[in-house]
């Protein structure tokens, strides 16, 4: 059958509202006469047959060869069963227990079990991506999180060429529908693990049937603890280097090295060039998967079941990178404030701009009045810092203006010429005030260099740290919740970032110097860093694919001026005419920071609108309508009460 043909077989319901449907409401209409029993058991606990792998890569290819070179590059694989007091959505915690304050408890500290780990990993991924908070609408106006019983396929997964794998793990329910075979490919936001897109994709395509598989695209929290000589195996718990084989990350150590690695920065791969890669080889692993576990119906293949991409930050951009590889195999992509960079059109590459944030943004905001700002972060705790921060920057001859009120002024300028808007300085204050802009230049420097343990351009590491930031072993009990509960790049979960520049009066200015000249340069490693960041350059999307780009437009991490909007315009310039743009007036990046009072009142969600765009492309997949026009969403954050519909309209 060809591609685009009947695409009604495949079709979808649901709105956005509908999400919150249980599996049970629906299980009278998904069953059918090849559908094995979900709870039978399984032909192994561990390994994938290859010859069933091979099925799902390489569809009705017969050849011996070709079939046992894709196997290589998938394995080993894990499969487990999620039901009873455990599902997919939640791991049996529930709206409820995502809600709570404190992580689920290990039983051990120190050594907890693998069923601990995924749990934890879950509920950790939840909060750092979702508003979960009573008043903000999740599980009321939007989303939900259903018990979902079903089977979980996981393996580490190599690109041909690449030093490092990436983790690949394929949801499917019990519920999955035989007659409308569908596939949702998730890869992580930012560098988070392998569950770090389950609040994106999860809680629309698990009740609707259709399986999800996920990508940590090359990132993740697999750190390795190098004075221990520590890492983390596929299934989440410790494993020694040199003896564990299925470690998700297994560096080159350099004789001496201590501290911490993680495979962002140091997997020497330049994960963020190969990001489309990654997601089609998850989707090639959900085909296999699915052979696996339904038999009886197999193959399944790209022509016979439906494949949609769907991300949100760095995960938005992986999407938008698959969206431009050659081959039918994806039917739609949704992108919500992708990490993209585009030639022209006013783009900017993240290191760029992050690196410009990191040393103009703290005496720039000094020029805004105190009273818009957000907070968290204290801003008044913050104030002494950021006038330092003016200080060292006109004894560098980077600001103008013998006064702070001057030096800020001319920062702020400088910023609005580089084409930030006031609204994206405003809500950028949580990134300044967090030092993340810091975090995000220092890994990808590193990483867009391929530089490895211990060869940072700038002199930056990574470790546990004592009181006066000077770094220490980590201990066991340290290193037991990396996996699970770290965002993939330090500072956060006891580890640091020791910066041997560190130097009063402005202590961080030095290291961040070297890291902007390593975009603005032209020697020592300044070169390499720029090939790396022209690696990740997006192309249009294939023609004739549909794309619905979503993204705030108070984002004041990934500003849509430098990606969205420029990718909407080069795609439109080479002729793709089916890429949608939604705008969501008073939306910035982080859903997780509108449980702080300050950030729901001024600020809305956007993954209800990443929900609406996925109903809007199912639809039109199914023959219903056509795909949305642009849209400018007014949305609205919801004051001191809880939100309301009418602050969230459906475009």
């Amino acid at each position: 059958m060809a591609r685009g043909a009947n695409r009604s077989r495949y079709a979808m319901p649901g709105s956005w509202y509908q999400s919150t449907m249980t599996p049970q409401a629906r299980a009278g209409s998904v069953r059918t006469s090849i559908d094995p029993d979900p709870h039978m058991p399984l032909q192994t606990r561990f390994r994938l047959p290859l010859f069933l792998l091979g099925a799902g890569l390489l569809g009705a290819c017969a050849s011996s060869p070709q079939r046992e070179a894709a196997t290589a590059m998938i394995q080993p694989q894990r499969v487990t069963e999620h039901r009873g007091s455990d599902d997919l959505l939640s791991a049996g915690l529930g709206l409820d227990g995502l809600r709570a304050v404190a992580p689920p408890a290990f039983a051990d500290p120190r050594h907890p079990t693998a069923g601990e780990l995924r749990r934890r990993a879950i509920w950790s991924n939840w909060r750092g991506i979702a508003d979960l908070s009573p008043t903000g609408g999740f599980g009321t106006l939007y989303g939900g999180v259903p018990a979902v019983p079903g089977r979980e396929y996981a393996a580490l997964a190599t690109l041909p060429g690449a030093r490092q794998p990436h983790r690949v793990l394929v949801q499917v329910p019990d519920t999955f529908d035989q007659a409308k075979r569908c596939v949702v490919v998730a890869p992580a936001s930012g560098s988070r693990g392998v569950y770090g897109a389950i609040a994106v994709a999860g809680p629309w395509a698990l009740p609707k049937g259709c399986a999800v598989a996920y990508t940590d695209k090359g990132a993740g929290s697999d750190y390795v603890d190098l004075d221990a000589g520590i890492g983390v195996r596929l299934d989440g718990t410790p494993g020694r280097l040199g003896e564990a084989t299925d470690l998700a990350f297994a560096p080159d150590v350099p004789a001496g090295a201590s501290g911490v690695a993680f495979k962002h920065a140091h997997s020497q791969d330049n994960p963020e060039a190969d990001w489309g890669r990654h997601v089609k080889q998850a989707a090639e692993f959900a085909l296999a998967a699915l052979g696996q576990a339904f038999p009886q119906a197999a193959p399944y293949t790209f022509a016979n079941t439906r494949v949609i991409a769907v991300g949100v930050s760095n995960g938005g951009g992986a999407v938008l990178r698959a969206a431009e590889m050659e081959g039918d195999w994806l039917d739609a992509v949704v992108a919500g404030e992708p990490n993209v960079y585009v030639e022209g059109h006013g783009s900017r590459a993240l290191y760029d701009y992050t690196t410009e944030a990191a040393l103009l943004m703290p005496c720039a905001l000094l020029d805004v009045p105190a009273e818009s700002l957000p907070q968290p972060p204290l801003l008044e705790q913050l104030r002494p810092l950021w006038q330092a921060r003016c200080a060292s920057l006109r004894a560098a001859g980077l600001v103008e203006g013998d006064a702070v009120a001057a030096q800020a002024r001319s920062a702020h300028e400088q910023l609005r010429a580089g084409g930030w808007t006031e609204q994206a300085l405003v809500a950028a204050t949580a990134s300044t005030g967090f030092d993340l802009w810091r975090a995000v230049a220092v890994t990808y420097a590193s990483a867009y260099g391929r530089h490895g343990i211990g060869a940072h351009p700038c002199g930056f590491s990574f470790s546990a740290q004592q009181p006066d930031f000077s770094p220490r072993a980590a201990t066991d009990a340290e290193r037991s919740t990396w996996w699970s509960d770290a965002s993939g790049i330090p500072p956060g979960n006891g580890v640091g970032i020791v910066d041997t520049q560190l130097a009063p009066p402005d202590f961080t200015l030095a290291g961040l110097q070297c890291l902007r000249a390593l975009y603005t340069g032209q020697d020592g490693a300044a070169p390499g860093v720029r090939a790396g960041i022209a690696a990740t350059r997006a192309a249009p999307p294939r023609a004739g694919l549909p794309v619905m780009i979503v993204h705030g437009q108070n984002d004041g991490l990934i500003p849509e001026a430098f990606t969205s909007t420029p990718y909407v315009a080069a795609a439109r310039a080479a002729g793709r005419g089916d890429v949608r743009y939604w705008q969501v007036r008073n939306a910035q990046h982080f859903d997780a920071f509108l449980a702080f009072p300050a950030y729901g009142a001024r600020y809305a969600p956007l993954l209800p609108y990443v929900h609406a765009a996925l109903d809007r492309v199912s639809a039109h997949l199914d023959g219903q309508g056509a795909l949305p026009a642009d849209a400018t969403i007014e949305a609205q954050g919801r004051g001191a009460g809880a939100v309301e519909a009418g602050q969230l309209p459906r475009p």
